[in-house]
């Protein structure tokens, strides 16, 4: 038979309280944090907004007309989401989705919806992404790869650079033998303005390990992502 004390049962309580306490103020530090959060973003909407503002007026529009009336708030709020992978990790998103498991061959994603600006004249390029890799006794979920790829694709980008950026990424989570990423992408730079070639398109690879290493391996990926 066990006996317990009134001390024991008082220490006990205690205890208790003590730790929903600790849990209250964790939540209570969260809201605070979320709603100082939202107040930044709001003061940065505004901000953004204004500019939009400043740049229609000096184009020679009237910001005060119906068909502009909410044009700056609508493209700071486009903005912002075009652009919201700079607020975003690789570590957050692939948090429970890499599994152990005894597999060496080769993965491929491909086809995968890019959507970016250029940073040079902030207009869109849009294209297909294709990613391998050779697994190290670790893989990840499917759609963390185009995760991956949409972290980095909503930043102001130039293609050399994301592509660089995903195949690292991916490099550094998982560890694998080796990583391949292709763009292919249409830059609207190169169609609206400047040359205006009309189908033009850009590609971009990285390969690390063993698609580096191996030509071979290298010619697999390529060949596989070139069928349809």
């Amino acid at each position: 038979m066990e006996y317990r004390t009134a001390s024991d049962t008082n220490g006990k309580h205690v205890a208790e309280y003590q730790n929903g306490f600790n849990a209250d103020l964790h939540v209570q530090e969260e809201e605070e944090g979320g709603r100082a959060g939202e107040t930044e973003t709001r003061s940065k909407l505004s901000t953004i907004q204004r500019a939009y503002s400043t740049v229609l007026t000096e184009l020679g529009e009237d910001v005060d007309r119906e068909g502009l009336l909410r044009t700056p708030l609508r493209a700071a709020k486009a903005m912002q989401f075009l652009t919201k992978g700079y607020h975003e990790t690789t570590q957050e998103i692939l948090n429970d989705a890499i599994f152990d498991e005894n597999h060496d061959e080769m993965v491929i994603v491909k086809d995968i919806d890019l959507f970016s600006l250029c940073e040079h004249h902030l207009v869109p390029f849009f294209g297909k992404v294709h990613i391998a890799y050779l697994p190290n006794k670790k893989v990840v979920g499917l759609s963390k790869l185009a995760r991956i790829v949409e972290i980095y694709s909503r930043r102001l980008q130039v293609q050399e650079r994301l592509s660089k950026q995903i195949a690292t990424a991916i490099s550094e989570a998982l560890e694998p033998a080796g990583v391949a990423v292709v763009i292919e992408a249409t830059h609207m730079c190169m169609v609206m303005r400047g040359v205006q070639k009309m189908n033009s398109k850009t590609v971009t690879s990285v390969m690390l390990g063993t698609f580096q290493e191996d030509p071979k391996t290298r010619e697999e990926f390529l060949s596989l992502i070139r069928k349809n």
